[in-house]
């Protein structure tokens, strides 16, 4: 008799905080989610998706992420800082993303002011993490009843950002998007993505 061989005990263990029974929201969950980021064109990329979030679900704005990837070049800020009129047209005849026309447009207005924090900055990695220091903020959060929708950090970038002329920047968008790029480490500790189990 053949023995089938057994899940490893690190798989067999795994706990995830959320995503589980949702393949889309459990990749995201396991390989993007609180993974510090530093390179420009991926925290651009969640700047886009989390202003073209607001009142809806992430799981509605993931499932239309590749579709978001097509209409805005890459999420190259660059290109996307060039949208003329004609841009905005195409973006709200294109079904396979969210056609509000205020955040359209807030995503080319902060395309072009991401590039002005790059020019003063270097890089936009290197002005978000100034916030912290460099170094992500790991909370050790029990239970989603924890979790907070905004916190001094994020009210205090979102002020900065907006006075930089940024807009979909509000506190709770900020939040989630340093969640997001893991510059706040947001992950239950009993879940393996937390700090100090499996990566």
């Amino acid at each position: 008799m053949i023995k089938k061989k057994n899940a490893s005990p690190a798989r067999a263990k795994r706990k995830r905080c959320w995503g589980e029974g949702d393949p889309l929201m459990a990749a995201y969950h396991d390989e993007e989610w609180g993974r510090p980021l530093h390179d420009d064109r991926k925290i651009f990329e969640f700047l886009i998706l989390e202003g073209m979030q607001a009142g809806l679900s992430w799981r509605t704005v993931l499932a239309k992420r590749e579709n978001f990837r097509r209409a805005f070049d890459g999420f190259d800020p660059k290109k996307v800082a060039r949208y003329t009129a004609r841009d905005v047209r195409r973006l709200l005849s294109d079904a396979g993303i969210i056609r509000n026309r205020q955040k359209i447009l807030a995503a080319i207005n902060n395309a072009q002011r991401f590039l002005d924090v790059q020019k003063e900055f270097g890089t936009f990695a290197l002005y978000i993490w100034s916030f912290v220091n460099g170094k992500p903020v790991v909370n050790r959060l029990r239970s989603f009843s924890e979790m907070p929708a905004r916190t001094p950090l994020s009210d205090r970038i979102s002020k900065d950002l907006k006075t930089r002329g940024f807009r979909f920047v509000g506190s709770t968008i900020v939040y989630s998007h340093l969640q997001a790029t893991g510059i706040v480490n947001d992950h239950l500790v009993t879940c393996f993505r937390h700090a100090g189990r499996a990566r």
